[in-house]
């Protein structure tokens, strides 16, 4: 598997560098810093380590991260248990890159994709995903967002499209609220674990899906980071940012694992938005806009089918 290893670390950086040069052209003044870190392993051995790009404070950005990452050590067997069945401490192996940007616009979506590779004991797969997570509504910014990641789906198979966007759905869900996190995109997990005959076919895949996100996203971006908006949409926004943070911490897996297994917390942190706000009610909604919007929350839709 080093070959595998090897093309894994050089797409993921890649990715990193594409989104992060990307980012950097929408801001006049702010630059993305570097903090280059290592880990150490629950042995007390080397652990890997990675590097995490923050941009903060910007004129369009309130913070995005792009973190990359690769990691390796002992598996504690609680985790071991979830990701294999397997109850025992083992060893892995994972690498990846993850990235959450939070604009200041309400105008402008959160937006949130992760691409790894993973080894657990004699286990391999590759998991990841994109998702778009809107406070005011915009359809065709949506649509946008669904049919450029079903661009990157269908070169490698027409059939993943509709299966990871139902799981996208499915995951990104929030359980104690009854209604998704966002509008969606595309998660997938596990690919090649129990097909190891298929892991070239699932790194063009991950390979796909991760050089679609600056065509997916950016745009959107562009198009409503000058739009004026109202206190109101303010307040809506820190709000439904505060569902982020709910299902970040409590149903995420990527966090869990970061914490799990020894990782760095301000990197797997980083999702965390600089403000977010909560108060006592259920129904955060009071516009039309916003009711509609909570509404498509509680009962996605077929975005990549619309115009």
């Amino acid at each position: 598997m080093e070959n595998l290893r090897n093309r894994a670390v050089q797409l993921y950086r890649n990715i990193q560098n594409e989104i992060c040069d990307a980012l950097e052209e929408l801001e006049p003044k702010q630059k993305f810093l570097v903090d280059n870190w290592d880990r150490e392993d629950l042995t007390g051995a080397s652990g890997g380590g990675g590097e995490t790009r923050i941009l903060r404070n910007g004129e369009v950005f309130e913070q995005a991260g792009v973190n990359f990452s690769e990691v390796h050590g002992h598996l504690p067997s609680e985790m071991s248990f979830k990701l294999t069945g397997k109850k025992e401490e083992q060893p892995f192996y994972a690498t990846g890159v993850s990235l959450v940007i939070h604009p200041h616009s309400p105008r402008v979506p959160t937006s949130h994709a992760n691409f790894r590779y993973l080894e657990v004991g004699e286990y391999s797969w590759f998991g990841g995903g994109a998702d778009l997570t809107p406070y005011s509504l915009n359809l065709e910014d949506s649509s946008h967002f669904h049919q450029e990641l079903k661009k990157a789906c269908d070169n490698v198979s027409p059939a993943f499209y509709p299966k990871f966007k139902k799981e996208c759905d499915e995951y990104f869900f929030i359980k104690h609220r009854n209604e998704t996190r966002g509008v969606g995109g595309i998660f997938f997990d596990y690919l090649g674990k129990e097909e190891n005959d298929k892991l070239d076919v699932y790194y063009d895949f991950s390979k796909s899906c991760g050089h679609s996100f600056v065509k997916a996203f950016l745009p959107i971006v562009k198009n409503r980071k000058d739009e004026s908006w109202t206190e109101r949409e303010k307040e809506f926004q820190l709000l439904r940012r505060g569902r982020y943070v709910e299902f970040n911490l409590v149903y995420d897996r990527g966090t869990h694992f970061g914490l799990h297994t020894n990782g760095r917390t301000e990197s797997i942190l980083m999702s965390i938005p600089p403000i977010a706000k909560w108060q006592y009610e259920n129904d955060l909604a009071s516009t039309d806009s916003e009711k509609k919007l909570q509404e498509i929350l509680r009962q996605p839709i077929d975005w990549a089918g619309k115009v």
